[in-house]
């Protein structure tokens, strides 16, 4: 079925807003916003001509266009990247490596303040570095800083509470101020060394040392002047590693767009006080640079999220409506950004550096597992969610369902899911088990899969294409067996897709095939735990709830306390008097039928 949409301009207001573009299913497949709607849609149907490729396929697929209205532009910006986040429509740029990157934090509000590595920035005072993409490469800078400047390393919890130093005294790298006099100025000078540092200030931080180490060499301190003698190295090498690129100083962030054949890559540098800290780059397939000014605006609204460092300022050559992308993330950040356009000798070396960076992604992309995934597995488009499903029972009781989740190769735990299922019970039916999560799944709703790997062979892949053909839904399945072994982590896995009845020629300790393998170990772990703590929970009920006067509420709680059959019998009358909501007599009536209990079993 497909439908061809009859736009009417008298149907959309000259007014803000965003519009949601739907395909004959009703799904979202686009969403935009405009300053005035009726002459944004409009510009969709009036010359098709005009539009790019990307745009003539989606005007193709529109059934229906809703629209949401906005008292703002920088309000309909703000809703539109919301929207998008939460649908993830076909059409739009959607920024999958969408994770905080690590940052590090000081506390600014404890006498011992420490630096620890985040992923979030809290409105709380402290003071944020940084950011990395990788996280590797902060935990060595971290440690770096441990080993140079002896902050505390220990959680306000474990500061409050410590009785004796810790190891991280023993080795020097940190004063002790947990449990030793430590002067609050001398730790106060250390920690504005660290922030010299990690501010990129690194000239001004060498040079206050080399003072301090003369004067301690005047005083013949030499011990002390040899510590900071260590410091200034250890910070020189780590500013070798580092390129200035803005003599002036200051924080920016670089985006820069380069076109290839097969896509468009993105460039993104990372610069605090002056200093080149990092960079990242993204590649969106089958886009052209007609589509580059969408491309900034989605990748801004996307990548510079609340809870994200945000610099005072955003070079993006190419951006369109950079003053109302600047309100915008103003006010996420809950300061002024400044979203501009490449201006003077150094703007422009630095769009050319980021533009660099830009033209790896295609490259290196085409190593991602989704991308080899892709290919392995001959589906449509790279597998971006990815839902790996297992049946679990013991003697046919206990069937039970796991699902796990990995979305951009990353295990989703809020995704995680474990299903009982009553109409299997009994049976040790693994195809009806998972024939009837089919059904639950697709009832569930989205966001829908784009690709099931089950764990098993053709039979179960058989059973869930039965459920999904009968229900109209078309998912991309497999499904991985053991080998001829049989052995659990053998390397040859096999893999069989729908319509196949030989296994895939993937080969053995390939990254596609040891992802698929991951997977299935995660959901098997799952439900082989789930269908475990029901086999016990079941003798524990029968068990515990045999005694007088324990119903389920009660057996739950004993269950909580004394976390086995086995420690419940060893309790006491007094361990049991003092758990709450049990009486002197409730306990002792307890307490009798577990010595009966003790007695049995000794005979």
């Amino acid at each position: 079925m497909t439908c061809r949409y009859k736009f009417s301009p008298h149907d959309f207001p000259r007014s803000p807003g965003v519009y949601l573009m739907k395909d004959e299913k009703g799904r979202i497949i686009y969403v935009g916003k405009a300053l005035s709607l009726r002459d944004r849609l409009y510009s969709y149907f009036r010359n098709d001509r005009s539009l790019t490729p990307k745009t003539r396929a989606l005007v193709g697929k529109i059934c229906s266009i809703d629209h949401l209205l906005a008292s703002s532009e920088k309000e309909a910006l703000l809703l539109e990247a919301s929207l998008i986040k939460k649908h993830r429509p076909r059409y739009n740029v959607v920024l999958r490596d969408d994770k905080q990157y690590v940052l590090f934090k000081l506390d600014r509000k404890t006498d011992y303040p420490r630096l620890v590595m985040t992923r979030k920035v809290v409105r709380d005072g402290s003071t944020y570095y940084g950011p990395f993409s990788s996280a590797a490469a902060a935990r060595a800078t971290w440690k770096l800083i441990g080993k140079v400047f002896p902050l505390r390393k220990c959680s306000d919890r474990s500061f409050r509470n410590r009785v004796r130093p810790c190891l991280y005294y023993d080795m020097g790298q940190c004063y002790g101020p947990c449990v030793l006099d430590v002067d609050r100025d001398d730790y106060r000078e250390v920690v504005k060394r660290v922030e010299l540092f990690l501010s990129g200030r690194t000239s001004e931080l060498v040079g206050n040392l080399e003072r301090k180490m003369v004067e301690l060499s005047n005083e013949l301190r030499f011990e002390e002047a040899a510590k900071l003698r260590d410091q200034i190295q250890a910070v020189n090498k780590t500013v070798e590693r580092q390129v200035a690129v803005l003599p002036e100083g200051g924080d920016v962030d670089v985006a820069a767009l380069v076109g290839t054949a097969t896509g468009v890559g993105l460039g993104l540098l990372f610069i605090r006080e002056g200093r080149l800290l990092d960079e990242k780059h993204f590649f969106w397939p089958g886009l052209t640079l007609d589509e580059g000014p969408e491309v900034l605006k989605s990748f801004l609204m996307q990548f510079y999220v609340k809870g994200r460092f945000i610099p005072q300022r955003i070079l993006a050559p190419g951006a369109e409506e950079p003053a109302v992308l600047s309100e915008a993330l103003s006010e996420r950040a809950a300061k002024s950004v400044r979203v501009s356009l490449p201006y003077g000798t150094n703007d422009k070396r630095l769009v050319d550096l980021a533009m660099k960076v830009a033209a790896r992604a295609e490259s290196e992309r085409e190593q991602t597992v989704s991308v080899l995934l892709k290919k392995a597995l001959g589906l449509p488009d790279e597998p971006v969610r990815i839902e790996g499903v297992d049946a679990s029972h013991l003697g046919g009781e206990g069937m039970r369902v796991g699902q796990v989740v990995f979305v951009d190769g990353k295990r989703s735990k809020e995704d995680t899911r474990v299903y009982a299922v009553p109409e299997a019970e009994g049976s040790a039916d693994d195809y009806a088990a998972l024939a009837e999560w089919a059904a639950r799944r697709v009832e569930s709703g989205p966001p829908w899969p784009d690709l099931v790997l089950l764990d098993g062979g053709r039979g179960q892949l058989a059973a869930v294409e039965r459920v999904l053909d009968d229900l109209g839904v078309n998912w991309n399945l497999a499904s991985i067996a053991k080998g001829p072994s049989r052995k659990a982590g053998e390397l040859e896995d096999r893999i069989f897709r729908p319509g196949r009845v030989n296994p895939l020629p993937l080969k053995p300790g390939s990254p596609e095939l040891l992802f698929l393998q991951r997977i299935r170990d995660e959901v098997h772990r799952l439900v082989i735990g789930a269908q475990r703590r029901t086999r016990k929970q079941r003798v524990l009920d029968s068990q515990i709830g045999s005694i007088p006067g324990v119903g389920p509420k009660t057996a739950r709680m004993l269950w909580d306390h004394f976390g086995s059959l086995e420690g419940l019998l060893e309790a006491d009358l007094e361990q049991l008097r003092a758990l709450p909501g049990i009486g002197k007599k409730r306990a002792g009536d307890i307490h009798d039928a577990l010595e009966n209990m003790r007695k049995a079993r000794a005979d």
